[in-house]
C-alpha cells in the first residue's frame, strides 16, 4: 500500500538514509554522568563506592544504590478528619476551567484536598474536551514563583491597607470626575457583568474594558459585519463531507474552540467520510492532518480565497488550479461543504459568505461568546489614559506591556494615572507599573460562572483553600462596592443568588454537582450583511512580499498565559517535534538561498542560524530558524506567548513576538532577515529514538483503495495480515510461537487501540499521562542530550512520494510544468524535494506491553515481568539500572533515570520545592536515579477500578476502564481506546476486529497488547 511513499523523520534523515544505523549505534554510548549525581566523599572503611561498582560489573548500576534509600519525611496526621474526605480515596468535583484563553467543562481529582488531575467533563460534550494545556493547567496552580500576597509601593502589605488605598483612590477619581477603569480580560460571567454593573452604579465613572493578549479581533469584526452581533459562530462539522480552510488551524486555537472532536467524528473511513483541503503558509497542525494541503505564501493564500469566492458567490471563473480545483469540489457539495478561513477579517467575511452561499450546514447558528475584545472600544481607553482622564486603572490579569505592539508606550503613560492596580499572579511589567498588587486567585481557588455559547451555562467552583494571600476579581468589588467588612461581601453567596435567577428550575447544588446546564439564553446568529466587495478589495491590497510573516499560537503555550508551566514548555511541539523554543521557521528554499542552517552535531543534536528579524521597521533580535518542511517559498512563521520578562523560571524561554502583532492581522508582509553569524542550541525529541526497521512504521491507505481493494487481497491487499514463511508453508503470525501461551481469559485482559486517523497530535495525551504518573521535568539541557522522561511519545512522520528523475518523468508523459512546478498555474512539480509538501503522520507509542516482551527476558533481576491482565510491570525497587531492557526494546519506550529530579535544585521545575510537589499523585511512586521507567497503562486506576467494582459486587463496565487510563480518557477525538478485550461487548474488543488493525512491528513476534489502525487518506492518490 505504501510501497512508492518514503517515510521520513526529518530533513537529516531524508538527506542520509544512513541516519537511523548511525542513530542506533549512538543511542546507548553515552558517558555515564556518575560524578553528576554521586557524592563526592561517601565511602567506608575499606571499599569506595567507585571501587564497589567497578567490582560489580557494569557502571549503569552506579545508581542502584541510591534506589535503596528512601529519605524520611514527617508527617502529621489529621486531628480531626474532613468527612467528605477519606485518605486513600480520590475526590472529584465539576468545575470550569477559564484562564481568559482557553475554557473547558472540567472534572477536578482531588487527593487529601489537593487537586492533581484534571479530566474532561463527559457530561459537557464537546465543551468538556480538554487540550494539553487544561490538562497542565493544575500544575500551574503549584507555581512557587507567584505573587504571594498584596504589595502596596513594592512592599508587602495586608488587604485591609490595600483596600484602604484603593477605595481613597476611587473616591477621589469620582468626585474629580476621572474616569475608574477596569481593564479585564475577555470574561463571559453573567455574574461578574451583574456584579460591574452595581459597582458602576455605586461610580458612575467607572468603565469595564476588555483586553486579551490574544484577542481573536480579526473575527469578531467579521462576525459584527456578517451576523450584526459581535459573538462568534459555533460550528460541527458531523453532517460535513468536505472543509476547506485557508490559513484556518482548526484543529488548534481557532476561533476560540477547537473543532477537533467534531472533525474526528466526521473523518471515520468509509463513502461520506469528511475530506479536508488546507490552504496555508506554515504547516499547522491543522494541515498537518489534511488530505490536501496546498503550500503557498499568504499572498497567494488571499488570491486563492478571492477566487473561490468570485466562483462561488458572484460566478465567475477561476483562473489558477489550485482555486479550479477547490471550486470544484465546493459545488459538488454543495451545502455539506465548508470554508474556513483566518488571517485578517477580510478573510473571514470571505468565508461566512461563501458558507451562506453554500448553505452549510456546519454553520449551526449558536453563538460562542468566549471572546469579548473590541478594538476601537480599547482604542478609546488608550486616549482616555494619554489624556489624563483615568483617575484609578484596575487591570485583572492582563499585561499589555508584554503582549501589545504599543506595549512601551502604554507603560509610559501610565504615569498620568495616579492610581494604578494590578490584579496579577506574576512579577511582571503591569506589577511593576502599579501602585498596588492583588495576587490574583487561580480558577482552582474561585467561584465563578460562565456562559460560553448559546444555552450553556457553567459553574466553577474551588477544589482547595487559597495557597496564598490571593483574591479573585469579584472578591476585590464586592469589598470596594460594600466597604470593608460588610456582611455582603462573600462572593459565594452572591454567585449562588444570581445563579438560582438563572437556573430556573434546577438547584444550585445539582447544577455545581454537573457543573453544566441548559441555560435560557437562546441568541442565535443568522447571515445579515457582509460586504464581500470591499473584503476583496482589502484581500487585494495586501501588499505581497518578498518574505511574508505568518504569526500564531503552538498548542503548548498557546497566548503565553502559562507559560511558566514546565510541562507546557517542555512538551515537544507536534510539527517541529522541538521543546523549550519558539523559532522562526522557514522553507528549505528560503533557507538555503539566505543561507540558514540547520545540522546536526556529533551527538545528533539540532543547532541552527540566529538571525534578526525586521517586519515593518520593528526589529526582534536574535531569533532562532528550524527550516520546517511543509512550509511555503517565500513565507516564515513565528509563535507568539514566549519571551515573557519576570514572570518565572521558566517563562522567560524564546523571544517576544507580540511587537509585531497590532491585534488583527496574522500575516505580515515586508518582512526581512539578517544572519548574526551566532548558532542557536534546539531540544528536539523526533530524532531520540530508532524503532527497528522503518517501512510502515505509520501505516495509510487512499480512501478508495480502503473501500474498493479487499485488505487481505493477495497482491493489492493494503493490509494483509502478516506471515512466516516456515518449512511447513507460510502460516499467519498468531499461530506461531516461541513459547507456550498461558490463558489469560479469567479476568480482565488490557488492550490499548490507537487509531492513527483521529489522532491529530494535539498532545493532551502526553500531559495527562504526565499528571498521572508523576513524570519528572528534566530541562532544555537534558532533553538536548535525549534524557527526556516522556512515558508517551507522539512521533511525527512526513511522507511522500520518492522523487523522480527526469528521465522517469518525460517516459511518463509528463510536461515541464508537471515536472518542474509552476507557481503561476499553482502545480506542484514531481522532482520537486519531498521535503517542501510532505504528508505528515502522527503515532502515539508508549509501551506496547507485549505479551513476549523483549525487555522481560534480558532483565538480571526480573524488575520486569508480566501479568495476566496484559501490563509489562515495573518494579522500581528491583531495578538496577542495567539499562539492558532499554536496549532490548525495539519500540525504544523505556527511560532511564538520570537524577533525583524531585529533589534537585539543578532541575528548578515543578518537583524540587514542597508546593510543587503537591501536585504528585501518591498512587503512583516517585522514581529516583537509576531505575528504568515507562507506560503501566496507568495500573494503579485499573487495579482502584477492580477493587471499587469488586466491593460493590458488580462488573466492570467498559466506560469505567476507559476513564482509567490517562491517555485515552484524556483524548479528544477518541482516537485511543483502552479496555477489557475479555468484555465481549467492549468498544476495544470490536476495535480489534477492524480491518485497519496492526501491530507495530509485528515481525518480530512481541505481540503487544496496544493495537494502531491506518490512517486514510481521502484523495485520488495521483
Amino acid at each position: 500500500m505504501a510501497s512508492n511513499k518514503i517515510q521520513f523523520r526529518s530533513i537529516h534523515e531524508l538527506k542520509d538514509p544512513a541516519l537511523t544505523g548511525k542513530l542506533a549505534l549512538k543511542e546507548f554510548q553515552e558517558e555515564i554522568p556518575v560524578e553528576d549525581f554521586l557524592e563526592s566523599a561517601e565511602k567506608t572503611d575499606g571499599t569506595s563506592r567507585r571501587d564497589f561498582l567497578k567490582l560489580l560489573g557494569f557502571s549503569t548500576a552506579a545508581v542502584t544504590l541510591a534506589a535503596c534509600e528512601a529519605p524520611v519525611i514527617k508527617t502529621i496526621p489529621y486531628v480531626v478528619k474532613p468527612h467528605e474526605i477519606i485518605p486513600g480515596v480520590p475526590n472529584f468535583y465539576a468545575s470550569t476551567y477559564f484562564d481568559g484563553f482557553d475554557f473547558a467543562s472540567v472534572l477536578v481529582k482531588t487527593r487529601e484536598g489537593r487537586p492533581i488531575k484534571i479530566d474532561p467533563n463527559p457530561a459537557a460534550g464537546d465543551l468538556g474536551k480538554t487540550n494539553a494545556r487544561a490538562q497542565a493547567s493544575v500544575l500551574s496552580l503549584y507555581d512557587n514563583d507567584k505573587v504571594k500576597q498584596p504589595k502596596l509601593d513594592g512592599k508587602d502589605e495586608t488587604f485591609d491597607k490595600v483596600d484602604d488605598f484603593v477605595l481613597k483612590g476611587l473616591n477621589e477619581a469620582q468626585s474629580a470626575g476621572k474616569k475608574i477603569v477596569l481593564l479585564s480580560q475577555s470574561f463571559a460571567s453573567p455574574t461578574f457583568k451583574k456584579l460591574f454593573a452595581e459597582f458602576k452604579a455605586k461610580y458612575p465613572t467607572a468603565e469595564l474594558v476588555t483586553y486579551d493578549a490574544f484577542p481573536h479581533s480579526a473575527a469578531l469584526d467579521a462576525a459584527q459585519e456578517v451576523f450584526g452581533q459581535r459573538a462568534l459562530p459555533v460550528y460541527d462539522l458531523k453532517g460535513s463531507e468536505l472543509v476547506v480552510a485557508f490559513q484556518a488551524d482548526f484543529l488548534g486555537d481557532y476561533n476560540a474552540a477547537s473543532l477537533e472532536t467534531s472533525y474526528a467524528a466526521a473523518r471515520v473511513p468509509g463513502p461520506n467520510m469528511l475530506r479536508h483541503i488546507q490552504v496555508e503558509s506554515n504547516m499547522s497542525l491543522t494541515g498537518a492532518n489534511s488530505d490536501s494541503r496546498y503550500r503557498v505564501k499568504p499572498s497567494d493564500v488571499n488570491k486563492a480565497l478571492i477566487e473561490v469566492y468570485n466562483a462561488i458567490v458572484t460566478g465567475s471563473a477561476p483562473t489558477t488550479k489550485v482555486a479550479t480545483e477547490i471550486v470544484k469540489e465546493l459545488q459538488a457539495k454543495g451545502s455539506k461543504a465548508v470554508v474556513l478561513a483566518d488571517g485578517s477579517k477580510a478573510a473571514q467575511v470571505l468565508a461566512h459568505l461563501i458558507n451562506q452561499k453554500l448553505g452549510s450546514v456546519a454553520f449551526t447558528g449558536k453563538a460562542n461568546f468566549l471572546k469579548e475584545f473590541d478594538k476601537a472600544r480599547y482604542q478609546e481607553f488608550l486616549g482616555w489614559v494619554n489624556a489624563g482622564q483615568v483617575g484609578v486603572l484596575i487591570t485583572n490579569n492582563v499585561d499589555p506591556i508584554y503582549s501589545n505592539n504599543k506595549g512601551q508606550d502604554f507603560k509610559k503613560s501610565l504615569a498620568k494615572v495616579p492610581y494604578v492596580i494590578a490584579v496579577t499572579d506574576k512579577k511582571n511589567e503591569m506589577y511593576k507599573a502599579a501602585k498596588a498588587v492583588i495576587p490574583v486567585a487561580n480558577w482552582l481557588e474561585s467561584w465563578g460562572d460562565m456562559e460560553p455559547q448559546t444555552g450553556v451555562y457553567t459553574l466553577m467552583q474551588p477544589t482547595i483553600q487559597k495557597i496564598y494571600k490571593s483574591r479573585q476579581i469579584e472578591e476585590s468589588l464586592l469589598v470596594w462596592k460594600n466597604g470593608k467588612n460588610n456582611a455582603a461581601n462573600n462572593y459565594y453567596d452572591y454567585l449562588k443568588a444570581n445563579a438560582t435567577s438563572i437556573l430556573g428550575g434546577t438547584s444550585f447544588n445539582k447544577a455545581l454537582y454537573n457543573g453544566i446546564v441548559a441555560s435560557a439564553n437562546a441568541t442565535t446568529l443568522s447571515y445579515a450583511g457582509g460586504n464581500g466587495a470591499q473584503a476583496v478589495a482589502e484581500l487585494g491590497n495586501f501588499k505581497a512580499s518578498d518574505l511574508e510573516l505568518v504569526l500564531y499560537t503552538k498548542t503548548s503555550i498557546g497566548d503565553g498565559t502559562q507559560a511558566n508551566n514546565p510541562w507546557l514548555q517542555e512538551l515537544p511541539d507536534p510539527i517541529t517535534r522541538m521543546s523549550w523554543d519558539n523559532y522562526l521557521t522557514i522553507s528549505t528554499k528560503d533557507a538555503e538561498r539566505l543561507g540558514i542552517e540547520n545540522s546536526l552535531n556529533a551527538r545528533m543534536q539540532l543547532d541552527g542560524s540566529l538571525v534578526n528579524l525586521t517586519v515593518n521597521g520593528v526589529k526582534i533580535e536574535n531569533v532562532p530558524v528550524f527550516i520546517q518542511p511543509g512550509q511555503a517559498d517565500g513565507s516564515v512563521g513565528l509563535a507568539l506567548g514566549y519571551g515573557k520578562k519576570d514572570s518565572g523560571t521558566t517563562a522567560d524561554t524564546g523571544v517576544n513576538a507580540y511587537p509585531l502583532f497590532d491585534g488583527s492581522n496574522l500575516v505580515i508582509s515586508n518582512v526581512s532577515i539578517e544572519k548574526t553569524g551566532e548558532e542557536h542550541e534546539f531540544a528536539g525529541v523526533q530524532l531520540q529514538n530508532t524503532l527497528m526497521g522503518r517501512y510502515e512504521i505509520a501505516k495509510e491507505v487512499p480512501l478508495a483503495e480502503f473501500i474498493n481493494v479487499p485488505f487481505d487481497d493477495e497482491h493489492k491487499g493494503w493490509n494483509k495480515p502478516l506471515e512466516y514463511h516456515t518449512i511447513s508453508g507460510a502460516l499467519p503470525a498468531g499461530k506461531i510461537d516461541l513459547w507456550d501461551a498461558f490463558d489469560d481469559t479469567d479476568g480482565p485482559h488490557f488492550n490499548l487501540s490507537v487509531d492513527l486517523n483521529s489522532c491529530t497530535g494535539c498532545g493532551a495525551c502526553i500531559i495527562a499521562c504526565q499528571a498521572e504518573n508523576n513524570v519528572p521535568v528534566v530541562g532544555k539541557e537534558e532533553i538536548r542530550m535525549s534524557r527526556d522522561m516522556f512515558w508517551l511519545r507522539i512521533d511525527r512522520y512526513y511522507s511522500s512520494e520518492k522523487k523522480l528523475t527526469v528521465y522517469d518523468g518525460l517516459k511518463e508523459g509528463m510536461a515541464v510544468p508537471e515536472l518542474y512546478g509552476s507557481s503561476i498555474l499553482g502545480i506542484e512539480g514531481a522532482l520537486e524535494n519531498p521535503a517542501e509538501n510532505p504528508d505528515v503522520i502522527f503515532q502515539p507509542v508508549m509501551c506496547q506491553h507485549c505479551n513476549h516482551a523483549p525487555c522481560e527476558t534480558v532483565c538480571p533481576v526480573a524488575a520486569t515481568s508480566h501479568s495476566k491482565q496484559g501490563q509489562n510491570h515495573m518494579a522500581y525497587n528491583r531495578c538496577i539500572g542495567t539499562r539492558y531492557c532499554a536496549n532490548n526494546c525495539p519500540y525504544k519506550v523505556r527511560r532511564f533515570n538520570w537524577f533525583t529530579y524531585n529533589l534537585n535544585d539543578k532541575f528548578d521545575f515543578n518537583m524540587n520545592n514542597d508546593l510543587g510537589r503537591m501536585v504528585l499523585n501518591p498512587d503512583v511512586v516517585v522514581r529516583t536515579r537509576g531505575v528504568m521507567e515507562k507506560c503501566s497503562l496507568c495500573i494503579q486506576e485499573t487495579q482502584a477500578t477492580i477493587l471499587t467494582a469488586k466491593r460493590e459486587n458488580r462488573k466492570v463496565t467498559d466506560a469505567e476502564f476507559q476513564n482509567s487510563c490517562a491517555c485515552a480518557a484524556a483524548c479528544s477525538t477518541g482516537a485511543m481506546q483502552f479496555g477489557d478485550m475479555n468484555d465481549k461487548e467492549s468498544s476495544v474488543r470490536k476495535l480489534y476486529s477492524s480491518n485497519r488493525r496492526y501491530h507495530l512491528l509485528e515481525e518480530i513476534g512481541t505481540k503487544p497488547n496496544v493495537f494502531y489502525h491506518a490512517k486514510v487518506r481521502n484523495r485520488v492518490e495521483k
